[in-house]
C-alpha cells in the first residue's frame, strides 16, 4: 500500500515505514504530523485517484529530524560587457519524516 501526498508545494510517494525528506515543517523531533492532501492511494492494486484529493484519506508520520540543510547551491548572475556579477549561495532547509500509516 502506498500513497501520493502533497506538502510544501511538492508531491511525495510513500509507503508505511519509509523515510521521506520534505520541506521544513517547523515541528519538534518526535512530533506526529498528519498530511491530509492525499492525491492517490494504492491498496493492493486498487488505485483511488482524487479530484483533486482523496476524501477522508490521511498520511500520518513521525518527525525524525526537525531541521536539516541540503548541500549548497551556487547562484551566479552575470551581465555581459557590463562588469556586473553577483555570486550567492543557498542551502534549503528540510525535515525528515518516517511514515507511520496510511488511512484511506
Amino acid at each position: 500500500m502506498y500513497a501520493v501526498f502533497e506538502t510544501g508545494g511538492k508531491q511525495y510517494r510513500a509507503a508505511a515505514g519509509d523515510l521521506v525528506k520534505v520541506e521544513m515543517l517547523g515541528e519538534e523531533d518526535g512530533a506526529t504530523v498528519t498530511f491530509d492532501k492525499v492525491l492517490l492511494v494504492n491498496q493492493e492494486g486498487k488505485v483511488t485517484v482524487g479530484t483533486p484529493t482523496v476524501a477522508n484519506a490521511t498520511v500520518s508520520a513521525e518527525v525524525v529530524t526537525a531541521e536539516q540543510k541540503d548541500k549548497k547551491v551556487v547562484v551566479f548572475k552575470m551581465k555581459r560587457r557590463k562588469h556586473s556579477r553577483a555570486k550567492n549561495g543557498h542551502r534549503q532547509r528540510h525535515s525528515i519524516v518516517k511514515i507511520t500509516g496510511i488511512n484511506a
